[in-house]
C-alpha cells in the first residue's frame, strides 16, 4: 500500500495540498490490497506446512485493522467529549467498517483460496526433523541485545525524513518531497534486509536456529526507536499544554510506529 501510495503522489497523482487525497488513496489501496494480503499470508502459511488456513485468513483480515480501528476509535471518541468539529462523522465511521467487512475481508478470503490452490514453495535445502541443542550464546547474541541493535540502523536511515513528515502533519506545513521520500524508502527496505540478513546469520553460525521471530524483531524493533523520537519530539518542538491532545498526538504516533513495525518486521522476515 505504501509503495503503491509512494508511486502515486510521486507521478503528481496526489496532491499535497488537498489533505484528505493522500488519506482516501492509502484507505481504498489498503481495501483493494485484501487480495495480496490473504494470497501472500497463505503462502507463506504453506511453506511453514501449516494446515488451518481459514484461521490464518480471519487474522490477515482482522488483526491489524482492528487494532488500528480500535486506537482510533478511542482517540475519535475523545474529540467527539471536546465537541471538536474536527472529530470524524458517525457516518464516516460507518463507511469505513462497511469498507472493511464489505470489500476487504471478502477480498482477503478471496487471495487466500487462489493462494491455496498453489504448489507450496519449495525449500532450497533440506532440514532435519529433529531439533538440535542449542549451545550456549555469547553475551552479544542475546535475544534482547541483538533485536535492538537490528533496529537502529533502518531507523537511522529514515531520521531525517521522519523529521519533516512529522512537522507537516503537526505543525501545519505542506510536504512535497515525495520523490525524496521514495528514495529514503528505498534505503529503508534495503537497510532492513540486510541487517536482519547479517543478524540471522550470525545466529545460524552460532548454532541457534530459532530465527523466525528474531528476524521480524530485528528489523520491526525500529518502531520503537521511532515512538521514542516522536516522544522527544513531542517534549522539545511542540508546545501542547491540553491533556487531550497530548493523547491524540501519542495515539496517531502509536498508530504510525505500530504499521511502522508491521512494515519493517515483514521486510526482514521476507529477507
Amino acid at each position: 500500500m505504501i509503495l503503491v501510495t509512494m508511486i502515486f503522489a510521486l507521478l503528481g497523482f496526489l496532491s499535497p495540498s488537498n489533505r484528505g487525497g493522500l488519506m482516501t488513496a492509502m484507505l481504498l489501496l489498503w481495501v483493494f490490497m485484501g487480495l495480496f494480503a490473504g494470497y501472500s499470508s497463505v503462502r507463506l502459511y504453506k511453506l511453514f506446512k501449516g494446515t488451518e488456513w481459514k484461521k490464518i485468513t480471519l487474522k490477515t483480515a482482522f488483526m491489524f485493522p482492528a487494532t488500528i480501528f480500535s486506537i482510533f476509535f478511542v482517540l475519535n471518541a475523545l474529540i467527539w467529549g471536546q465537541k471538536s468539529s474536527g472529530a470524524v462523522p458517525f457516518g464516516t465511521m460507518i463507511a469505513l467498517v462497511l469498507l472493511w467487512f464489505g470489500i476487504s475481508v471478502p477480498l482477503v478470503f478471496i487471495g487466500s483460496h487462489i493462494g491455496i490452490q498453489k504448489p507450496t514453495i519449495q525449500d532450497p535445502v533440506k532440514t532435519s526433523k529433529i531439533p538440535r541443542q542449542i549451545p550456549e550464546q555469547a553475551w552479544y547474541m542475546n535475544p534482547t541485545f541483538s533485536i535492538l541493535i537490528g533496529g537502529i540502523l533502518p531507523f537511522g536511515a529514515v531520521l531525517i525524513e521522519l523529521f519533516f513528515i512529522l512537522t507537516s502533519i503537526w505543525l501545519h506545513q505542506f510536504y512535497y518531497l515525495f520523490g525524496f521520500l521514495f528514495i529514503v524508502f528505498v534505503i529503508l527496505i534495503v537497510t532492513c534486509a540486510e541487517i536482519t540478513i547479517v543478524l540471522c546469520y550470525f545466529q545460524l553460525c552460532s548454532e541457534d536456529y530459532r530465527w523466525w521471530w528474531r528476524s521480524y524483531l530485528t528489523s520491526g524493533s525500529s518502531a520503537l526507536y521511532l515512538f521514542l523520537y516522536a516522544a522527544f519530539y513531542f517534549f522539545t518542538k511542540l508546545d501542547i499544554t491540553k491533556p487531550v491532545s497530548g493523547v491524540l498526538y501519542f495515539g496517531y504516533m502509536l498508530i504510525v510506529s505500530y504499521s511502522f513495525f508491521v512494515l519493517t518486521g515483514t521486510i526482514g522476515f521476507y529477507a
